[in-house]
Parts: C-alpha cells; structure tokens; sequence
C-alpha cells in the first residue's frame, strides 16, 4: 500500500474486492456487505485512529512492493485514465497491492464530489505494471458520479442531513470515520465520515444528469439540476447507508441512541428522498478491511429500510 504522503503500510485483508485484473467488482452493493466476520481482535483500530493503515487486498503482498515502486507512474496513469474516460480531475490518495495488480484510490477535485478506484495489472515475475491497461469498473464509477450529482442538486435536503449528523457527533457520544480513512481506503462513491450514497444502474431520473456532466464537464447547476427528471425517481433506486461509531473506546453499541437516531430519521421531512440504512457500531473497525459493523452492530436495513418519499 502506497499512500501519496509516501507512508508504506501493510498488507493482509479485503473490502473492495479486486480478483485480479480481468475484472472489478465492488463490496459495498449494500450496506449488508458490511457485516464481515472480525478475524482477530488484534487487527481492530478505534475508528478515531484509522486512516487506512493496515488496509490490504486478497492476494496482494506479492504486488504491493511492486506498485509502491511505480506510484508516480501509476497516480500519472489514473489521473490521466480519469480525465480521459469521466472528464473528471482526480486525485490519487493510495496504491493497494491486489492479485495480479493493484487497485488504485482516488478521489474528484471539486464537484461532482465523490471517490472511486481503478486497478491497474502487476506482472510479479517480471515485476512490471501495465500502465496502458489500467481500467476500472465502469458502473462503479458511473454511480460515483451519479451519487456527487445528486448532493450537488439536493444539496439544501444534504445539508439538513449532514447538519443533524454533525449536531449528534458535536453531543460527544457517537463519532465517524475520519477523512483520511475515506481517502486512502473509501472508494465507494460520494461519502462523508457519516454515510455513503449508492445508486442503481435503473437510476432513470439522475441518469439524464450524468450524460450532461459528461458531456459537458462545466455545465451550470441551473442546468444539471433541470436535467433531473423527479417523475422517475424511485426510491429503490437511491440509498443513503449510514454508519455511526460509539465515541468511547469501550462503549457498546447504545440502544437509547440507536432508538432516538432511528426515531429521528423516520420523523424528518428535509432530509433526501430515497432508501435509508443505519448502523450503529462499536468504536472499532477491522484494520485489514476498513468494516465497521460487526455482531454486536445495531441496524436498521434490509429488509426494514427507513423510507423517506
């Protein structure tokens, strides 16, 4: 793992899921994916603390030497691949060993805002990266920036969302992941230290939106958001997973704060419409994988979504 402030870190687990090269897929299809066994209790960093350190993909060990050699060749290779491909400026945070490659993190300057990754092949006889077949997989990152529009055209709805999270954190209870976790080891489209956005590939009433940012990198708000086409919106479409962490290291998962903050968001009426998920973790997350829920998590998903329309 190669992070771009040249820190080396470890290797040894899973979260985005890269089997080699020849093709991506993502974990985080929902926010049930995030229920992965914990190995070890030795491989749990309080959440406070996690910047991504420790983060590994299967199979990766072999090549993670091999791609923090080449990180300045690589990050010159996605920054270009993105520009090229999503008309979108990227930044390159971290560099992740995988089998027979490497997956690559970065995250959009501006807005859309989002972060995503593409993966690049290793040979590990010859100790070579093939720049010129770095790839990614282009419904991920499709629902990226699908997700960045969205918080750009709801952005009033967003921030009463984001005001309510912020107002429970400053209360000293509950707590997020940090930004540099995001960065280094996020890649799941448009987040915040809360929640991350997901949207379906039958997302008709954004896609308008993103075939105007493609094409048209600088199009206005004003237009983007008239591009937005609400009478296809459909809820099943568009998830809002949100994932809490007790403040106190040796806290549990709070019942009275998981009741009040379900409570809460089945009561509000400015927040997004769409599909809503929420876990309330303990203070730790599983190192190798960056997951925080576990079985001591309090939920409310599937099949028991907050709906809001």
């Amino acid at each position: 793992m190669h992070k771009s402030t040249k820190v080396l870190l470890c290797s040894a687990g899973i979260s985005l899921m890269l089997g080699g090269c020849s093709g991506i897929s993502s974990s985080y299809n929902n926010q049930d994916s995030e229920k992965a066994k914990v190995p070890s209790e030795a491989t749990m960093v309080s959440v406070q603390e996690y910047t991504g350190e420790g983060y590994a993909l299967p199979y990766g060990k072999g090549t993670d030497k091999i791609a923090d050699d080449h990180f300045a060749q690589i990050e010159e290779a996605a920054i270009k691949f993105f520009k090229e491909n999503y008309k979108t400026a990227v930044t390159v945070h971290n560099v992740v060993g995988a089998r027979d490659g490497a997956t690559v993190f970065v995250e959009s300057k501006g807005e859309p805002h989002f972060y995503t990754y593409a993966a690049v092949p290793i040979d590990k006889t010859s100790e070579k990266v093939d720049l010129s077949k770095i790839q990614a997989d282009e419904y991920q990152v499709q629902n990226a920036i699908q997700g960045g529009l969205y918080h750009m055209i709801f952005k009033e709805e967003f921030s009463q969302l984001n005001t309510y999270l912020h107002s429970l954190a400053e209360k000293g209870k509950i707590t997020g992941k940090t930004e540099e976790a995001l960065q280094n080891v996020g890649g799941h489209g448009f987040m915040t230290p809360y929640y991350f956005i997901s949207t379906a590939s039958e997302d008709a009433a954004i896609k308008p939106v993103y075939d105007l940012y493609i094409k048209n990198p600088e199009e206005s708000i004003d237009n983007l958001k008239a591009g937005y086409d609400e009478s296809l919106f459909d809820k099943e479409n568009f998830q809002i997973n949100i994932q809490l962490f007790m403040k106190d290291k040796q806290s549990v998962p709070s019942k009275k704060i998981f009741n009040q903050v379900t409570k809460d968001l089945d009561e509000m009426k400015n927040i997004p419409k769409g599909t809503y998920s929420f876990y309330l973790n303990d203070n730790y997350i599983h190192a190798e994988s960056s997951e925080g829920a576990k079985d001591n998590s309090l939920k409310r998903a599937f099949p028991n979504y907050i709906i809001k329309e």
